[in-house]
């Protein structure tokens, strides 16, 4: 046990002076030959930047994917009654197997400065497995700073929808979609 701490207290005064100390004979002076501090210098091996830059692209490339997975953005056809109205519809599942739905339009008119004049713009929904379904009316407004008309819409749904478009109706509770698409999205 004295042989421990002297040889212990002797590798502390080495590691704290930082000298070599080889002792002549005895068991000790192939550990102070072969493993003083000195010679304890861990060897590092560096990357070369392209490879760095390859490994960080890889690693930001697997982030989006991985949090793009999650929700599905899908953007509006041009309008051919509204020209200058766009948006988009983001869809998204969550923890609970529900969808949730959020719109966003901008330049949206005013449903009475249409031809024929309306009374409100309702969303609707396709699924796979059910018909068409009116899932809610979307208000435009102005912002406060800004004259261009916006509108945004969220609502939840249990069943993924594959398709949404928006129509102009006289009724928001109307249970099936008048002629008058103002916007549509593609199959999604």
């Amino acid at each position: 046990m004295p042989c421990q701490i002297i040889l212990q207290n002797k590798i502390e005064r080495l590691y704290e002076q930082g000298e070599r100390i080889i002792q002549n004979g005895g068991h000790h002076s192939f550990f102070y030959k072969n493993f003083s501090p000195m010679k304890l210098k861990m060897k590092t091996k560096n990357l070369n930047i392209p490879a760095k830059n390859i490994l960080l692209g890889l690693l930001v490339i697997i982030m989006i994917f991985s949090f793009q997975s999650c929700s599905t953005k899908v953007a509006f056809q041009n309008s051919s009654v509204v020209p200058g109205a766009d948006g988009f519809v983001k869809v998204k599942k969550d923890n609970n197997s529900n969808y949730a739905i959020r719109i966003e339009l901008s330049n949206l008119a005013d449903p009475n400065r249409l031809e024929p004049t309306k009374k409100a713009y309702v969303v609707w929904m396709e699924t796979s497995s059910e018909a068409t379904k009116n899932i809610g009316r979307i208000n435009s407004s102005t912002g406060l700073l800004s004259k261009r008309m916006k509108a945004n819409f969220e609502t939840v749904s249990s069943i993924k929808p594959t398709k949404i478009f928006i129509t102009a109706e006289d009724d928001a509770a109307i249970q099936y979609p008048g002629n008058q698409v103002i916007l549509s999205t593609n199959s999604f």
